[in-house]
C-alpha cells in the first residue's frame, strides 16, 4: 500500500524513505504526479500505476475511514476546510458573485459528499455550435459514443445499482406524482451497496467483505450495507457508499501508487527538457497557523484533478509559469444548473368531511437520492428548451429535529401549554402520576418534518461564467440572468410536484437574492478543438503543454446536465487509455536510477545564471486561496553565487546599485532611514513598451501594484555615493503572476544622474526586484521614474510615475539594460516578459509621508539629510529652470488722483 496519513489524529505520517531511484540532488522524480483524489484524479492514479509507472497522488485533505465522519455539534463545528484557522475538515465552502459553492476536501474528493448518482450524459446533450449569450458556442469535442466504453469501465469499478426498496415514502410519492403529471421518472444507478452479494436480497447494516485489492484504510476496515440513514452528503460512516477511497484509490495503492494526504499543491511549471516541476506543502494540524515549508517534486506527466475550483485556481495562479496557456482559461463556468427547493407540509386529500391528513414523505429515510425525473431538451425529439433532471434529495435524521424546533412560536406555545397543565396538576393535586401523554404533547407530532422533502434540480444551464483571480483570490463572474428561462422551467416542474402532493413549494432563501448554490461546479478549463476555444483537447491534454492534463469537472466545456460524476470518470478513463496507448514509455517500470542521476531526458531547470537558488524552499501560507489576505509568506534566501564581483561595477555612468551584501550594513554607529511606498497601475504580458503595456493592461483589467519598504542602512554612505543605493523589501501583487509575490532581493537608487534630450539635467529613480511566482519561475521587475523638467508643472507626474519592465529570470543589475537609457540597447524580446506603468495615488502619497523612520545615534539628522538630498536633487532639475521662466510684467503703481 502507498503511504497514507491517518485520518483521526491528523498525523501525516513520516516522509517516504529516500529512494535512490527517485531522488537526485534532493528533488524527488516520478513518472506522474496526480493532484487531487476525486473522480478524475483517482482514475488516473489507478490506470497509470497499473501500467507500471511511478505515481504520486497528492490530496490536501485527510482520509476518512468508515466511522470517522463528524456527527456531534462539536465535530461539525470543525468540519470545514480553512487551514489558516486550524480547520482541516470535510466541507470547503465558497462564495462568488451570483453563486455559492460547496465542495469537499478529503481522500476521495467529491465522492465523500456526493449523492451517489451515476447517470450517463444524455446522448443528444453533447451539443455543438450551441450559442452562448455574449458570444461563443458550447462545443463538446467528444460524443456519447466516444465515452460509452469508458462509462462501462467506470461502472465496473463503482458498482452502481438502482434503489431496491419499495416501501420508502419519498420514493413512492415521487413515482406516483410523476405518473399523475405524465413525467418520465426512473430510479437512477447509485453507488451504494445494499446487499452483501449482487445475487442476494438487500439487507441493512450487514458487514461487507473487502475486495481483493484491500482497503487504503487498512485490513481492519469494516464496511456495512446501507443503513438508509440519509447521511450520504455528510459522509457515510457505515461505508456503504462506494466512494473512491474504497475502490479506485485502494486499487491504485495496491498497484504501487504513493497516496499522500495533507499534501497541498501550490505551484507548477514546465521544465526546460520536458516534464514538470510541482511545488507543494504538507499540512500539519499540530502546528496550526504556522507557515509551511515548500517542497518540490519533478514528474514526466502532471494530472490535475483538484476539482473545478481547485484546478482552475492552480492554473490561474501559475499562469505566468504557463505563458502559452489559452486565453480560454476561466471560461465556460457553469453550476450544472443546480437548484435546491423544498416541499413542505405535504397533505393527503380530505375524505368524508375530515380535514386533509399528513402525507408522510420522511426525507431522512433512505439514501439521499432515489429517483430522477427527466425533462427532455430541445435537442431531443420531444423537448422544448434546455433539459434537466429533478431528483428527491434526502437529509440526515438530525435535520428533523432542527426543522421542528425552528418553528419557534409553535414550539413555545406547545411547551407552555404542557407546562401550564403540569403546574395546575401540582397546585391542585389532580391525582395524576403518569405524565407520558403530556411529554409527548410537548414534543409534538413531527408533522412538518415527516411531510417535507427537498428537491434538487440540475441540467443544461448557460455556461457563461468566467473565473479569474482578484487580489490572488479565486473569483467567478456569473449571473442567473442568462439562465433565467432555464431556472424558471425547473422551478415550474418542482412547483407542479409540490402541488400534486398538496404541499407548500418553498424556494431556497438564496433564490430571492438571485443566487444559487452549486455542488457540481463545471468548466473553467474547457476541452475543445483548438486553443482558440478551449484550454485542453478532447483527452484533457493542455494545448501547448504536452504531458499536462486536466481530468476533472474543469475540463467539461458545458454543463453535463445529469449528475456529472460518472461522465468525469469516463472522461478520465478515456484520457488515461489515450496516454498509455500513445506513450513510448507505457511499459516503463518507474524512474530508473540512471534517470534520477542524470535525468537529462525529462528534467532541467532554466539557465542557473538567471535563476538564483531555484530549489531553495520558501515558507508559504497554510491557505493559498486567501490571496493577499493570507499571512505574509517568506521568500527563499536568494544570493547569486559569483554575481557579487561584477555587480559592484557601474554601467554607463548611471551608478547601478551594489548588491545587498556589499552595501553598508547598519551598525550601532550608523543611522538608517526607511520609508514605505505603494504604487498601483496596469501591466500586460508580451509587450516591452510600458505605455502600450499600461494601455492594454487597463483594457483587460490586468492590475499590478507593489508595496516596498526602502531602507538606506547608512545615511552618510547613502548621501555620499552618487548612485544613492538602498535596499528594497516588500511584495508585488499582480493576479497574472498568481497574486502576491514577496521580493526575494531588491535594489533601489534614489537619484541617478542623467541628461534630458535637450541637454538639461535629469535624474532617475531606479527599482530592481527579484521575484518568483507560485510555480517557481523567476522574474526581475525593473522600473524607473524619469525626473526631467519639461514645459508646465510636471514635478508631481515625474516623481509619481514608474515605467516598468518585467524580465525573465533573475537579472543582476550589472547585466541589465534599462529601457530608454542614453546610448543603451533595448533588452532582447526573448528576455522581456511584459511591461506597464504604475502610479502613486494622492492618498497613498499622504500615507507614505507618515512612514518615514530613522534609527541610530542621530535619527533627526538622518531624516534631515535625506530630505536635504531629496530637495536638493529636485532643485537641480526643476529649480534652475525657474530663471528662464519670465515673471508677469507689472505696471508701476499710480498714485490716486486727489
Amino acid at each position: 500500500m502507498g503511504r497514507l496519513g491517518t485520518g483521526n489524529s491528523g498525523n501525516t505520517g513520516a516522509e517516504p524513505a529516500p529512494d535512490p531511484a527517485r531522488h537526485s540532488a534532493g528533488i524527488e522524480k516520478v513518472d506522474a504526479v496526480v493532484v487531487g483524489s476525486g473522480f478524475g484524479g483517482s482514475v488516473a492514479a489507478l490506470r497509470l500505476a497499473e501500467a507500471g509507472q511511478s505515481v504520486v497522488l497528492m490530496e490536501r485533505g485527510k482520509p476518512y475511514p468508515p466511522g470517522s465522519f463528524a456527527r456531534s455539534p462539536a465535530e461539525m463545528g470543525k468540519n470545514f476546510w480553512d487551514p489558516d484557522r486550524g480547520l482541516y475538515g470535510l466541507f470547503d465552502a465558497w462564495t462568488f458573485r451570483g453563486t455559492e459553492g460547496l465542495v469537499s476536501s478529503g481522500l476521495g474528493g467529491g465522492s465523500l459528499i456526493y449523492a451517489n448518482v451515476l447517470l450517463r450524459k444524455d446522448e443528444k446533450w453533447f451539443v455543438n455550435e450551441s450559442p452562448i449569450p455574449g458570444g461563443g458556442y458550447e462545443n463538446w469535442p467528444f460524443t456519447r459514443a466516444d465515452l460509452d466504453p469508458y462509462y462501462e469501465t467506470a461502472e465496473e469499478m463503482l458498482q452502481p445499482v438502482r434503489y431496491p426498496y419499495d416501501d420508502t415514502p419519498k420514493t413512492m410519492a415521487m413515482e406516483k406524482t410523476a405518473a399523475t403529471l405524465g413525467l418520465s421518472i426512473s430510479r437512477p444507478p447509485i453507488a451504494v451497496t445494499f446487499s452483501t452479494d449482487p445475487t442476494k436480497e438487500p439487507q441493512t447494516n450487514r458487514p461487507l467483505p473487502l475486495p481483493a485489492y484491500g482497503s487504503i484504510h487498512g485490513p481492519n476496515t469494516v464496511r456495512t450495507t446501507c443503513t438508509l440513514s440519509g447521511e450520504c452528503d455528510i459522509g457515510c460512516n457505515a461505508g456503504a457508499k462506494n466512494t473512491l477511497d474504497h475502490n479506485y484509490i485502494s486499487a491504485a495503492a495496491h498497484q504501487g501508487a504513493d497516496i499522500r494526504t495533507f499534501h497541498d499543491v501550490r505551484g507548477i511549471r514546465p521544465l526546460a527538457r520536458g516534464g514538470y516541476e510541482v511545488r507543494y506543502v504538507v499540512h500539519d494540524p499540530e502546528r496550526q497557523g504556522e507557515l509551511l515549508k515548500e517542497r518540490i517534486i519533478h514528474c514526466r506527466r502532471l494530472i490535475l484533478g483538484a476539482g473545478t475550483f481547485g484546478t482552475n485556481f492552480l492554473l490561474l495562479r501559475n499562469r505566468s509559469s504557463l505563458p502559452a496557456l489559452s486565453d480560454a482559461i476561466g471560461t465556460r463556468f457553469s453550476g450544472n444548473g443546480d437548484l435546491l427547493t423544498f416541499i413542505m407540509d405535504a397533505k393527503t386529500p380530505a375524505a368524508n368531511g375530515s380535514p386533509p391528513g399528513v402525507r408522510t414523505l420522511t426525507g431522512s429515510r433512505g439514501p439521499v437520492i432515489t429517483t430522477a425525473i427527466r425533462i427532455p431538451d430541445s435537442n431531443d425529439d420531444d423537448g422544448d428548451g434546455r433539459g434537466y433532471y429533478v431528483e428527491d434529495a434526502g437529509y440526515p435524521a438530525f435535520m428533523n429535529w432542527l426543522m421542528e424546533t425552528a418553528q419557534l412560536s409553535t414550539t413555545v406555545k406547545r411547551t407552555a401549554k404542557v407546562a401550564r397543565q403540569l403546574l395546575m396538576d401540582r397546585l391542585f393535586d389532580a391525582g395524576r402520576s403518569n405524565v407520558s401523554a403530556d411529554l409527548a404533547a410537548a414534543l409534538g407530532d413531527g408533522r412538518l418534518s415527516s411531510s417535507s422533502v427537498p428537491l434538487l434540480g440540475m441540467g443544461r444551464d448557460i455556461p457563461d461564467g468566467v473565473m479569474t483571480l482578484r487580489d490572488g483570490r479565486l473569483a467567478i463572474a456569473w449571473t442567473m440572468a442568462t439562465s433565467k428561462e432555464y431556472f424558471g422551467r425547473v422551478r415550474g416542474t418542482m412547483s407542479e410536484i409540490a402541488k400534486d402532493l398538496d404541499g407548500d413549494f418553498v424556494d431556497n432563501p438564496l433564490w430571492w437574492a438571485k443566487r444559487v448554490i452549486t455542488v457540481h461546479p463545471i468548466g473553467g478549463a474547457p476541452s475543445g478543438r483548438h486553443p482558440g476555444e478551449a484550454v485542453c483537447d478532447s483527452y484533457g491534454e493542455v494545448f501547448g503543454y504536452p504531458g499536462l492534463f486536466v481530468m476533472d469537472g474543469a475540463a467539461m466545456p458545458g454543463p453535463v446536465g445529469a449528475n456529472p460524476s460518472l461522465t468525469i470518470s469516463a472522461f478520465a478513463e478515456r484520457a488515461c487509455h489515450h496516454i498509455l496507448e500513445n506513450s513510448h514509455s507505457a511499459g516503463h517500470r518507474g524512474i530508473a536510477p540512471a534517470d534520477a542521476a542524470a535525468s537529462a531526458d525529462f528534467t532541467g531547470a532554466d539557465d542557473p545564471a538567471n535563476d538564483v537558488d531555484a530549489s531553495a524552499p520558501r515558507e508559504l501560507a497554510p491557505d493559498a486561496t486567501k490571496g493577499k489576505g493570507a499571512p505574509e509568506e517568506r521568500p527563499a534566501s536568494a544570493v547569486a553565487d559569483g554575481a557579487t564581483a561584477t555587480t559592484a561595477a557601474r554601467s554607463r555612468g548611471l551608478g547601478l546599485p551594489r548588491p545587498q551584501d556589499q552595501q553598508p550594513a547598519a551598525t550601532d554607529a550608523t543611522t538608517s532611514v526607511r520609508f514605505t511606498e505603494q504604487m498601483h497601475g496596469w501591466f500586460s504580458p508580451g509587450l516591452s513598451d510600458p505605455e502600450k503595456g499600461r494601455s492594454l493592461g487597463r483594457d483587460r483589467s490586468r492590475r499590478i501594484m507593489f508595496e516596498l519598504t526602502i531602507t538606506a542602512e547608512d545615511m552618510h554612505a547613502f548621501v555620499e555615493d552618487p548612485s544613492h543605493p538602498a535596499k528594497a523589501e516588500g511584495y508585488i501583487l499582480a493576479d497574472y503572476f498568481g497574486g502576491r509575490m514577496p521580493v526575494e532581493r531588491g535594489w533601489f537608487n534614489l537619484f541617478v544622474e542623467d541628461v534630458s534630450d535637450d541637454g538639461r539635467p535629469a535624474r532617475r529613480m531606479l527599482y530592481r526586484l527579484w521575484l518568483r511566482d507560485p510555480g517557481g519561475t523567476p522574474f526581475t521587475f525593473t522600473g524607473y521614474k524619469l525626473i526631467h523638467n519639461e514645459a508646465g508643472l510636471d514635478i508631481w507626474q515625474d516623481t509619481t510615475t514608474l515605467s516598468a519592465t518585467i524580465l525573465r529570470g533573475h537579472v543582476p543589475p550589472s547585466e541589465a539594460v534599462d529601457v530608454e537609457e542614453p546610448g543603451g540597447q533595448e533588452p532582447g524580446q526573448e528576455d522581456v516578459f511584459g511591461a506597464g506603468i504604475l502610479y502613486i495615488r494622492p492618498l497613498d502619497f499622504a500615507k507614505q509621508l507618515t512612514t518615514f523612520r530613522a534609527k541610530g545615534p542621530a535619527p533627526a539628522a538622518g531624516l534631515a539629510s535625506f530630505m536635504k538630498l531629496f530637495a536638493g536633487e529636485l532643485w537641480e532639475v526643476y529649480g534652475r529652470g525657474l530663471k528662464r521662466v519670465p515673471f508677469p510684467v507689472r505696471r508701476p503703481l499710480r498714485r490716486p488722483r486727489r
